[in-house]
């Protein structure tokens, strides 16, 4: 009679319940860590006032958000200091932005190497969009997106602000970080909030 050895069954190493009361603590955290980090830039943030763009009509609302764009939204190669990227990689700009005469912040300067602060203007910091090489003996401008875009709104009132944003009577205030950051803090229209935004 041969005996055959069996090897003990393997325990795992942790318990189901314990690896799904892990994951659970894990994803409490991280979304804390990003609740906190958006009311921290409401909150502590540089307040700035923007002047939103028409947007095309063929593109005016998507589901339960209303489609932003702003005056800083394009900006021309010419007004990029500094050196530019040699490949056609996406690519992120440092904006300054200062107020106008009119309360609005306007475009004073953008850079791909990191902007000095100073105490009249801030720095917003762009999401990577598509960068490609001005074409020599032609001007070039990029659509620059800074995570600020889209407003969510209660079903069935996206249609006010639409309307607003493309009779140019819709701004936006928002606040930025330290690291250039951007939060919509309030909508505005013809100069009164509409939509404020709580830090929580």
């Amino acid at each position: 009679m041969s005996i055959v050895a069996t090897a003990p069954a393997r325990k795992p190493l942790l318990h189901p319940l314990l690896a799904a009361l892990l994951l659970a603590v894990l994803q409490t955290v991280i979304l804390f860590a990003m609740i906190s980090e958006r009311a921290a830039i409401l909150r502590d943030g540089t307040e700035i006032r923007l002047r939103t763009a028409p947007v095309d009509p063929r593109d005016l609302l998507r589901g339960d958000y209303v489609i932003l764009s702003y005056d800083i939204s394009t900006i021309s190669a010419d007004r990029i200091i500094g050196p530019l990227p040699d490949g056609t990689e996406p690519a992120r700009l440092y904006v300054r932005l200062s107020p106008g005469d009119d309360g609005f912040w306007q475009l004073r300067e953008a850079s791909f190497a990191p902007l000095q602060k100073s105490p009249e203007s801030v720095v917003l910091l762009s999401q990577p969009f598509a960068y490609y090489p001005p074409a020599p003996g032609f001007s070039a401008s990029y659509v620059v997106p800074y995570g600020i875009e889209r407003y969510y709104v209660p079903e069935g009132e996206g249609r006010v602000l639409e309307e607003a944003r493309n009779a140019e009577a819709l701004s936006v205030i928002a606040r930025v970080s330290d690291s250039g950051t951007a939060q919509i803090a309030a909508i505005v229209i013809d100069g009164k909030p509409v939509y404020e935004e709580p830090l929580y």
